[in-house]
């Protein structure tokens, strides 16, 4: 007598035939095929919300540039020419040349290195790390001088800083009053007054981005190193510099792209004088495009800032991207 075989419960769900090789799903199970097309149409979904913004950024960002970097290859005047012509390289062949050129990179270079690298940069981190420990009233009177300077109007703080620094300003009035030798600022060293002054104005940015970083450190790793004996500035090397290092890192590059445009403020105050002595190269390029109607080597010589900015920013990115 032969036994029944057994019946398999799992046949009709999975699809597999008791004796034989599996089967096809029910077509009710089978998953649907996305359509080719589908993926396109939710990108185009995606984006036609800030289409309004992409096409005004290729209308009043993109192209401009552009233009300009064209106008950079060109001898395009403002007066006395009827049509320009395409001159290649010859512009930044000139500015090469130009010893007044190379004089503005390198008083741009010393003003960005004195008024934001050691200045802004080391003055905002020094006052956000004493502001940790200040009482509050003495952290709202400091805040609010540091940060009123921040939001002045470039040509009114660059006014006031030239009250300070010429010859009859307050600067000479509290050395005279001290007793000590006094003289005009603005003639006889005119880029460390300028660069003093971008100090005084910018330091506030500064000071809110280290406090902002200091404000997320943990307490607990500072208490545990001032238990362990770590001194004020062992515990500032150690523990709060490398772990505000990518803070660091964008502060620089930001207040660095900031000072490399600044012009009202030396404007106001020296207007590149005296001989060039202040003349960075926001200044020098204004001096050729629109002084001396030279659009096309002014617009190079704009490029060429733009390249310095870049390499700065080049730097700073590979420092965020080092892991703490």
């Amino acid at each position: 007598m032969t036994a029944e075989a057994p019946h398999d419960a799992t046949g009709p769900t999975t699809g597999k035939s008791p004796s034989g090789p599996l089967t096809s799903l029910p077509t009710s199970h089978t998953r649907a095929r996305p359509h080719p097309h589908a993926p396109l149409h939710r990108t185009l979904a995606r984006a036609l919300p800030v289409s309004p913004a992409l096409v005004l950024l290729v209308l009043f960002l993109a192209g401009p540039i552009a233009y300009c970097a064209y106008i950079a290859f060109t001898d395009l005047q403002l007066t006395g020419q009827a049509e320009d012509s395409f001159v290649g390289l010859d512009n930044f062949r000139t500015a090469f040349g130009d010893e007044a050129f190379v004089n503005a990179v390198w008083l741009t270079l010393v003003f960005t290195v004195i008024s934001a690298l050691l200045g802004q940069n080391t003055l905002g981190l020094a006052l956000a790390a004493l502001m940790q420990r200040a009482s509050k009233p003495i952290r709202t009177l400091v805040g609010g001088i540091v940060i009123t300077a921040w939001v002045l109007p470039e040509v009114v703080a660059g006014f006031l800083l030239y009250a300070f620094f010429r010859r009859e300003g307050t600067l000479n009035a509290i050395l005279d009053w001290l007793q000590l030798p006094t003289q005009n600022w603005l003639f006889t060293l005119p880029i460390l007054a300028v660069s003093f002054a971008n100090v005084w104005r910018g330091t506030a940015f500064s000071m809110l981005v280290y406090s902002a970083a200091l404000n997320e450190i943990p307490k607990e790793i500072t208490e545990a190193a001032e238990v362990d004996g770590a001194g004020g500035w062992r515990r500032m090397w150690h523990i709060t510099l490398p772990m505000i290092r990518r803070s660091i890192g964008t502060n620089l590059m930001l207040i660095t792209l900031q000072t490399l445009s600044v012009f009202g403020l030396i404007w106001v105050m020296t207007r590149g004088g005296p001989g060039g002595k202040s003349q960075t190269l926001p200044l020098f390029m204004y001096e050729e495009a629109f002084q001396k109607s030279m659009i096309g080597y002014g617009t190079a010589v704009a490029l060429l800032l733009l390249v310095v900015g870049s390499l700065f920013s080049v730097v700073y990115l590979r420092l965020l991207r080092t892991e703490v």
